[in-house]
C-alpha cells in the first residue's frame, strides 16, 4: 500500500482521499511492471480505471507522480526509524547496527516500487532534495537510538558521525540489492562488519571524553 504523500491539491473528503490513495497504488504497479518512463498520466489514469481529469486534479506530470511515490517511501523509512528509537529503549539492543541493517532491508526486500523508483534515472529534483533531507531526519533517529542506547554522548561530533554512517549504509543497502533483489547476503555483512567497527570507535571517543 502506498501511503498519502505531498500533492497539487490535497483531498479533503473521505471519497476524495480514497481516490488518490487509488491513483497512487495503480502509479506503484505501473512502475513496478514498466519502470519510470511509464509513469504517464494517461497510463496511471488508466490503470486506476480513472479518467486523466480526475488525476489531474492531484498528479498533474509524471514529476508530480514521482515525487507523490517517492514522499510516500520516504515516510515509510521515517516511520520505521522512530519505531526503532522506541523499541530500542524499550529492550537495550545489544547490536543496534544488526537490527536496523535488517530492519531497512526488509523495506528493500519487498518494496518493489520504492526499489523500482531508486534505482531508476528518473528522480525529479524535487525528489532529490527530498532524499537529502531525509537522510538528514534518518542521521537524526540514528543519534536518538544511540543516546537512549546510551552509547554515546550528545554534541556535533555524535551528528557528524551518524551522517556518515547513514551515507555509507545507504549505499551500501542499495548496491546490495542492486546486485540481488533479495539483497547480496556478502555485502550486506560487510556492511554490519563496518558499521559495527565504526559505532565503536564513536563509543570509545564518547567515553574517553
Amino acid at each position: 500500500m502506498v501511503e498519502a504523500a505531498p500533492l497539487r491539491r490535497t483531498p479533503q473528503q473521505a471519497r476524495s482521499k480514497a481516490r488518490v490513495a487509488l491513483l497512487l497504488e495503480a502509479a506503484e504497479r505501473v512502475l513496478v511492471r514498466d519502470g519510470v518512463p511509464a509513469l504517464t498520466t494517461s497510463r496511471v489514469a488508466a490503470e486506476a480505471g480513472m479518467s486523466v481529469g480526475s488525476l489531474y486534479q492531484y498528479l498533474p506530470d509524471r514529476g508530480a507522480i514521482v515525487d507523490a511515490l517517492a514522499a510516500a517511501y520516504l515516510t515509510r523509512l521515517e516511520r520505521l526509524m522512530d519505531a526503532f528509537v522506541s523499541v530500542a529503549a524499550a529492550e537495550r539492543w545489544t547490536d543496534p547496527v544488526g537490527v536496523l541493517i535488517d530492519g531497512f532491508a526488509d523495506i528493500y526486500r519487498t518494496g518493489h516500487g520504492f526499489r523500482a523508483l531508486w534505482f531508476a534515472s528518473g528522480l525529479t529534483e524535487q525528489t532529490r532534495a527530498a532524499d537529502r533531507e531525509h537522510k538528514r531526519r534518518m542521521a537524526a533517529g540514528v543519534r536518538r537510538v544511540l543516546l537512549v542506547l546510551g552509547l554515546a554522548r550528545d554534541g556535533p561530533d555524535l551528528a557528524t558521525a551518524c551522517d556518515a554512517a547513514v551515507l555509507a549504509a545507504d549505499a551500501l543497502t542499495q548496491e546490495a540489492f542492486r546486485r540481488d533483489p533479495d539483497g547480496d547476503p556478502g555485502l550486506l555483512a560487510a556492511a554490519k562488519v563496518m558499521l559495527r567497527g565504526y559505532l565503536a570507535e564513536i563509543t570509545g571517543t564518547a567515553q574517553r571524553r
